[in-house]
């Protein structure tokens, strides 16, 4: 049998049929006996206190059976929430029904327990709830002067806060032959993902449970509940083998999940607690930024200052970060820097991780801000850039452990055909519409965690691999199904990869790019410990031809090990026999090492090109066509990769021109909470997109050499869309999403 490299090959998800022939349940959908239906009611004002609470209504629907309060919610642990959740930024998490205080408009105040979900809507309804309103601002620019330094703590590992003042800006960017300023304003977004979040938890007796959540991580919502419930983590088992989208919104634990555990433990009943899209609305989101930048250049185009602040909304009472002022010194190399981040304290719900967080909202500026740069010196964009390619990471001294950016530029723009560029904006013209070509960079770190993997091999030849992680729709289950099948040299129907539940080797929560290098690394740290095993037994069989042979004079492949000299071999189903049919496995953990990581700038790379159509008479903005260049390490599945750099570029759009939750701010609430309202692409707005993987290798970042791709995908696209229309009209886009009438020619 001939055995081909699992890495590498594209291949299907295999769990594709699943999804889409609608056999894979998601966590409202098992089907569990003697359930009951908890709704939420949400806070109808946005600061303030509940004075009074009449049930009456409610409690006479037919099948009502509970109404949760912070009347008579159940009492918790003395840490609550503090240290239940790997994502908590720092400050005071929120506790629902904790108190009578409202904190942020849509807050959950109540949940209503029915034996049927149409019940338990209805009666939800009929709540009444009389508030002592108190005054509240959710306005950002209103409050700027109220904005404070994040606080520090082990957030900052991952969000690392802006580097020290460099050389001497002031003066530099005073003395600079050209001069970009600008301030970009970033509009808030909402996770709207396909699949609402639901939690289905089913009581066991004597405090265990077994519950199916939306996560994007099962480890993350055990240790939540077992330590905000009191209870034993072995009684907590938390499933969630397919999610239908996070992005970000299932980092953190949500409402939904202590709702439905707290009325579970407290009715001794299975219950099930559903949001529905509007409560998708009432929890975290892309926070609303204000971004400012000033960068200087001189004549030859080697950008000599850059000056770049931020101003971010946070909750009031936590200090959600981002990274959003520190790539543009890794990116370019000046020598003069001013870098600033601010939080800005609202009464609303603490923002969250959206996909790129910081990066993709930073882009916008960085890359606008540099075009105009090149526009105002004469230089094209592209060649501006390589100008002032960073070899090393300037920012902090280091030399970067791979970074193949100048062949995505050049890749690119390639294929793209850039050199047909008109560099003079409203050159190009289609019929009655303007045509622009802009590009950008892109950006992405690498982050490195631990995290532990089983690998069995048992009697009829098949491994099983089992981790705690989810697969959120990115091919996580396929990608790490490759991964384990060449660490044994066999082919992918022989691997069964076990996921998505919180009794196998924990893993971190999925999010950041970071799934594939860590996981997949913790994989083959416990298939190369299985293969130990394998060996050393193997060398105990009577006439065993590796008696006299060491682990690296062998190869594991087609289920055999065959030793490289003399091309004997075993088959791996009879080392099972001769270790009494008993399965051999191993368990092992990525441990990444600090000391060594810490010398290096880990990022993937991307340069995207795109083009655009404007009619100028009506502001409708088409995206052509759009290639992205990625450098990302090791591609493990071109095919999953391909498609996860095309649904950035898709969201890339949306950031540009479509995606925007609006706020009323006299009533402190968002107002277009629905799909109706809240505009996302459609088929009819994506039209011609490509992917280039260029080629990089990196011996540093994991086992693998594998760099995350969830993310670099959008951050470059957005700002290469800004950057065409400025070429196609001559207007500067700063404020995001882009309107019809910021196009519009109103001379």
């Amino acid at each position: 049998m001939k055995n081909n490299a699992q890495i590498g090959r594209s291949h299907n998800r295999l769990e594709g049929q699943l999804k889409v022939t609608g056999q894979a349940k998601y966590a409202g959908e098992y089907q569990v006996d003697d359930l009951w239906y908890g709704y939420v009611v949400n806070s109808t004002i946005t600061k303030g206190k509940i004075v009074s609470i009449d049930a009456s209504k409610t409690r006479s629907v037919h099948g009502v059976v509970e109404i949760f309060t912070h009347n008579n919610r159940p009492s918790l642990p003395w840490f609550g929430m503090m240290y239940s959740d790997m994502d908590a930024p720092p400050g005071t998490p929120f506790v629902p029904l904790w108190d009578d205080e409202i904190k942020y408009n849509g807050q959950p105040i109540a949940l209503v327990v029915a034996d049927t979900f149409e019940g338990a809507r209805y009666a939800a309804s009929l709540l009444k709830i009389k508030y002592e309103i108190e005054e509240y601002s959710t306005n950002l620019f209103d409050n700027i002067d109220n904005a404070k330094k994040p606080s520090k703590g082990l957030a900052t590992l991952i969000k690392p806060l802006p580097p020290s003042p460099k050389g001497d800006f002031e003066q530099a960017y005073k003395s600079a032959a050209a001069q970009s300023s600008g301030e970009f304003l970033h509009g808030t977004e909402h996770h709207n993902p396909l699949e609402l979040f639901a939690t289905t938890t089913v009581y066991e007796g004597k405090g265990k449970l077994t519950i199916y959540d939306k996560t994007q991580g099962t480890s993350n919502s055990q240790i939540y509940v077992s330590n905000v419930f009191g209870l034993s983590f072995k009684n907590v088992r938390v499933i969630s083998p397919y999610v239908g989208g996070s992005f970000g919104s299932g980092l953190r634990p949500q409402y939904q999940l202590f709702l439905c555990v707290m009325a579970a433990l407290e009715l001794k009943r299975n219950v099930r607690v559903t949001m529905d899209r509007t409560q998708m609305f009432t929890f975290g989101h892309r926070p609303q930024t204000l971004q400012k930048t000033r960068f200087g250049a001189v004549e030859d185009g080697q950008v000599t200052a850059i000056h770049h602040s931020a101003f971010a909304e946070t909750s009031r009472f936590e200090d959600y970060t981002e990274v959003v002022v520190n790539w543009a010194n890794i990116l370019y190399p000046a020598s003069n820097t001013l870098l600033d981040y601010q939080l800005v304290p609202l009464d609303m719900f603490t923002p969250m991780d959206m996909r790129a967080p910081g990066g993709s909202t930073a882009m916008h500026a960085v890359e606008s801000t540099m075009d105009d740069l090149a526009f105002q010196l004469g230089i094209d964009p592209l060649e501006f850039r390589l100008i002032n390619y960073s070899e090393r990471d300037v920012s902090e001294d280091k030399p970067f452990s791979s970074k193949e950016l100048r062949a995505c530029y050049h890749q690119g723009a390639e294929k793209f055909g850039w050199k047909n560029r008109n560099p003079e904006p409203r050159s190009m013209k289609r019929g009655n519409r303007l045509v622009g070509y802009g590009m950008s960079s892109g950006i992405w770190d690498v982050i490195a965690l631990p995290a532990k993997a089983q690998a069995i091999y048992d009697k009829n030849g098949q491994l099983t691999i089992k981790s705690a992680v989810t697969d959120n729709g990115q091919g996580t289950y396929t990608v790490m199904t490759q991964i384990a099948a060449d660490q044994l040299g066999l082919e992918m129907d022989q691997v069964t990869f076990k996921y998505g539940d919180s009794d196998m080797p924990l893993s971190p929560i999925q999010g950041g790019s970071y799934t594939t290098g860590v996981v997949g690394s913790a994989i083959k740290a416990a298939c190369k410990a299985l293969k130990e095993t394998l060996f050393s037994v193997a060398k105990k069989m009577e006439n065993s031809p590796l008696k006299n042979v060491d682990l690296s004079d062998v190869t594991f492949k087609n289920g055999q090990i065959t030793v490289n000299k003399t091309h004997q071999s075993i088959q791996l189903t009879d080392v099972i026999v001769f270790n009494n049919n008993e399965p051999i496995e191993a368990t092992k953990s990525n441990i990444p090492n600090p000391i060594k990581l810490k010398q290096y700038t880990r990022a993937a790379h991307s340069a995207a090109f795109v083009e655009v159509e404007v009619d100028e008479q009506l502001g409708v903005i088409n995206v052509i066509r759009a290639i992205t260049a990625v450098a990302a390490g090791k591609i493990i599945n071109p095919k999953t990769a391909r498609s996860q750099i095309l649904g950035g570029m898709v969201w890339g759009i949306s950031k540009a021109l479509r995606e925007e939750t609006l706020t009323d701010h006299n009533l402190g609430k968002y107002i277009n909470t629905n799909l109706g309202e809240y505009h996302l692409p459609v088929h009819a707005d994506i039209h011609e997109l490509d992917v280039i993987f260029v080629d990089e290798k990196d011996d540093i970042i994991n086992e693998l050499g594998s760099k995350g791709i969830g993310e670099i995908g959008l951050s470059s696209m957005t700002p290469a869309i800004v950057n065409a229309i400025f070429h196609a009209t001559g207007k500067r886009m700063t404020k995001l999403p882009i309107h019809f009438n910021d196009v519009v020619n109103h001379e």
